[in-house]
């Protein structure tokens, strides 16, 4: 108990920038606050704060274990928060940030929606790196990886690229085999909203070649629907052309030769409330967005 205390004390400290603040937050004296930091750098033996005679900063070893800290204190109040809340029914306004391709997520958002009635999405569908908590988002959707300290992560799963075209297309410009015969076939390609960057084809092992465009889109639906209608080949998502591939509408060719997969994380604010609308909805899209069909 007496190191959770310390812990606290380094938090609120650190937070504060001062001890005296600290010991006003928690209820106690600047020594007090003062001698527990002082407990937790020896026992830890490093230094955790430069002082002066009016604040205190943190030194990088500090700053490092205030993070550590910070995920520590919000697993505990996580926990003492769900079983406190276990009978309240989440509610409330609940906003996402979700990319461009998460309108394919319509189907997992929808099933959200008919299992938790009370709580009203609010989607923002954009491909920029949105500022989670200066905007105001209680949670996103991204691929990549997680650079934001002051936010937890939950992977939600895993996708390949496919190389897709319609039966239909494939009959009348034949089956391509290798990255040779790709230069003779219509593409349909990704461009990057933010940049205007064609999305690359990452085939084989660092090898390049000059694709024929017959179309461009900002977004991954045009190119399914154009793809199924015999217009070309695209390079797309697995998890966006698996029911068209299993319907038939589509079908994938040299998936030896495309090298690329990606991975979708759900991220929220790493508050020491967790908000009981947002915890099923990380639980929800973790559970269900990549579930088996």
């Amino acid at each position: 108990m007496d190191r959770l205390g310390s812990l606290t004390a380094f938090m609120q400290a650190a937070e504060a920038r001062s001890f005296t603040a600290a010991g006003r937050q928690l209820g106690v004296s600047a020594s007090a606050v003062g001698k527990a930091v002082a407990r937790l750098e020896e026992r830890l033996g490093v230094r955790l704060f430069h002082r002066s005679t009016r604040v205190v900063t943190l030194t990088p070893e500090g700053g490092q274990f205030l993070e550590r800290c910070r995920k520590i204190l919000c697993e505990i109040e996580q926990a003492e928060l769900e079983l406190s809340q276990t009978r309240d029914a989440p509610r409330g306004k609940l906003r996402v940030s979700l990319p461009m391709v998460g309108r394919l997520m319509v189907p997992t958002l929808s099933a959200f929606m008919e299992t938790w009635p009370e709580i009203e999405l609010d989607l923002d569908f954009t491909d920029r790196l949105v500022d989670v908590i200066d905007e105001g988002f209680d949670a996103v959707i991204r691929t990549g990886e997680a650079r934001d300290s002051r936010l937890m992560t939950r992977v939600l799963g895993s996708y390949d690229l496919k190389l897709v075209g319609a039966p239909a297309y494939f009959a009348a410009h034949g089956i391509p085999g290798s990255l040779g015969d790709l230069a003779g076939h219509r593409c349909l390609r990704h461009r990057f909203p933010t940049t205007g960057r064609l999305e690359d084809w990452l085939l084989g092992a660092g090898d390049t070649i000059d694709l024929r465009t017959a179309a461009t889109s900002n977004t991954i639906e045009p190119l399914v629907c154009l793809a199924e209608r015999g217009l070309g080949i695209a390079c797309l998502p697995d998890f966006a052309v698996r029911a068209q591939i299993a319907a038939g509408t589509l079908m994938s060719v040299m998936d030896d030769a495309v090298h690329r997969c990606g991975t979708f994380r759900i991220l929220w604010p790493s508050s020491r409330q967790l908000a009981p609308k947002i915890r099923v909805f990380v639980d929800f899209m973790a559970e269900n967005l990549f579930a088996p069909p």
